[in-house]
């Protein structure tokens, strides 16, 4: 009897869990979708962006508008530059960087691939990953921008963020360095292992070279290319 409401019990509690798990599909995943339109979105509130509208999954927002207000304290100020940014906006920046380059198509991939994520393979897509103040390098090597990295660097984890393009070093691939992106890691590591177990190359479509995507092997050097925090189960040794 006791054995029986033990199993009983563990079915229950599995049950809920399982209910309440969050459960993504393809589409979300590579960013066919409007975040003004989804449930788990909302817009930064205008003091925390320098665009007109900024949005993120809600849980990101608040971390990320609690984190700003903890920075101003220490006389430091960040604000969102980029946030989400679905399949369509993601196509309009690839095509024009890809129109700008010539050479064949894997060389010509590879180069935007420095910064640029292919169309259904960027962490932008997610509403978990930002970017903050500027997306030139050289802003994060002096001065204000070397202040702000260098909180970041010290007091980000504490509100849930992490860099996921550090410096190439202990073989990671993918991107160069990137100091101004910064992810909401206890949500984007679910959308990861997600996006690994349902997206294939075939899924990485609808621009122009995003048939060399598998031939470069996209899905593990650049989207499982991340640095390494506490817990990540994709962790590159």
């Amino acid at each position: 009897m006791i054995r029986k409401s033990i199993t009983i019990l563990l079915i229950s509690i599995l049950g809920i869990a399982g209910h309440d798990a969050p459960t993504y599909d393809v589409p979300e995943l590579t960013g066919q979708f409007e975040p003004s339109e989804h449930s788990d979105f909302r817009q930064l509130r205008s003091r925390y962006t320098n665009r007109e509208q900024a949005w993120l999954r809600k849980e990101a927002a608040d971390a990320f508008e609690e984190m700003a207000d903890s920075a101003a304290l220490d006389g430091i100020r960040i604000f969102v530059v980029s946030a989400t940014r679905n399949h369509e906006y993601q196509v309009d920046i690839w095509t024009r960087k890809w129109q700008g380059r010539s050479g064949e198509d894997v060389e010509r991939a590879l180069s935007i691939l420095e910064y640029s994520s292919m169309p259904g393979t960027s962490r932008h897509h997610w509403g978990t990953d930002l970017d903050i103040n500027s997306v030139e390098p050289s802003y994060f090597e002096s001065g204000q921008g070397s202040r702000v990295y260098e909180w970041m660097h010290a007091n980000a984890h504490k509100f849930g963020f992490f860099q996921p393009y550090t410096a190439q070093t202990r073989g990671r691939t993918g991107y160069n360095e990137e100091k101004w992106h910064w992810s909401y890691q206890p949500i984007a590591r679910k959308l990861l292992k997600a996006y690994n177990h349902l997206v294939t190359p075939d899924h990485i479509n609808g621009f122009p070279g995003a048939e060399t995507n598998a031939e470069i092997d996209v899905i593990r050097k650049y989207v499982n290319g991340i640095a390494e925090f506490p817990g990540n189960p994709f962790m590159q040794r």
